[in-house]
């Protein structure tokens, strides 16, 4: 059989053979300058598993750091309950501090206990406090609702005032919320306590972000289906925002509780003061007796840090809340 070859065809086969030979010894492809796709991007996963992977350095020195933050953070509460512990006997000041009484005593605790009325002021701070948690989680709620959810001509103008709210001091506004609440014939009382915290910005801000993490389309088709504003509310709405409700409630109760200056304006009835108010007598009565003010203190802490005990599931899920559960 007689083999035809076309012109230039000795020269494909004889360049087809020089690739081959070449493929052959360098197959990862070097010599040409280049590198696999496959084999570049295991380089990049492995280049950024060692840069996620801290150091020992790094890991020791975020330890250190910690350590550092949380003695700054706590060691003052842990001053403050040793001192309420120790006997008139013992240095409250010695340095190293010694946060461990020699002789642990209930003194100063009955002490604050003869002088002011603890568990009458104590209410007045739980009813403001509740009054405030219930006034917060409806509004929050409902505002929050509008401004993450629902479109509305001039939605920008009032989520500018809400943020500009944030930016004021609480003392700014002091003598007009006085004003308002002494025209009212609110002063030296409850109410005028609890009015101006009833809403706050912060809190509708924070639900109307949770509110924008609800898909449009999941309440587009409510609406469709018929359901109205309650309903949507009801069903769609609060099944996903639950979590962040109890940030707010949390939040509230917290502010409500450990508020000094304003009820120390609005009241001037002894019958009247809230906790921290009433602790205040403390210092003026037994200014040369820290560990009595010390043991008011914490009598006046224990119940924020046992809710919290108590609520920080809730608290931490809704932090990390932001889907839709249907």
């Amino acid at each position: 059989m007689t083999s035809f070859q076309t012109p230039g065809s000795a020269g494909v086969i004889e360049e087809q053979a020089t690739a081959a030979l070449h493929a052959a010894q360098d197959p990862v492809g070097r010599s040409r300058g280049t590198r696999p796709p496959r084999r570049e991007k295991a380089y990049r996963t492995r280049g950024s598993a060692d840069i996620m992977k801290p150091s020992l350095a790094g890991l020791i020195g975020k330890y250190v750091l910690l350590v550092v933050v949380l003695g700054i953070m706590v060691f003052p509460f842990l001053w403050q309950l040793s001192t309420s512990f120790k006997g008139s006997a013992e240095n409250i000041y010695g340095f190293p501090p010694n946060l461990i009484p020699s002789a642990p005593t209930l003194d100063h605790y009955a002490e604050v206990f003869r002088t002011i009325p603890v568990l009458d002021y104590a209410r007045n701070s739980l009813l403001v406090g509740v009054g405030t948690v219930i006034t917060n989680v409806i509004f929050a709620t409902l505002g929050g609702y509008a401004l993450g959810c629902l479109k509305f001509r001039g939605k920008g103008i009032v989520m500018a005032i809400f943020f500009s709210t944030l930016l004021l001091p609480g003392e700014v506004t002091l003598t007009s919320q006085y004003l308002t609440v002494k025209s009212l014939g609110l002063a030296n009382t409850l109410w005028g306590v609890f009015l101006p915290g009833a809403i706050a910005a912060i809190n509708v801000l924070l639900m109307a972000a949770a509110c924008r993490m609800i898909p449009a389309d999941t309440l587009d088709a409510a609406t469709i289906d018929g359901a109205n504003t309650m309903q949507r509310l009801r069903h769609i709405v609060w099944p996903n925002i639950r979590g962040m409700v109890s940030v707010v409630a949390l939040f509230a109760f917290i502010g409500a509780w450990d508020e000094f200056l304003w009820p120390l304006v609005v009241l001037s009835d002894p019958a009247n003061y809230t906790l921290t108010v009433g602790m205040n007598y403390l210092n003026s009565n037994f200014g040369s007796n820290p560990r009595v003010i010390a043991a008011g203190t914490m009598i006046a802490l224990v119940p924020i840090i046992v809710l919290f005990a108590v609520l920080q599931k809730q608290f931490f899920k809704g932090v990390e809340e932001g889907s839709v559960k249907g």
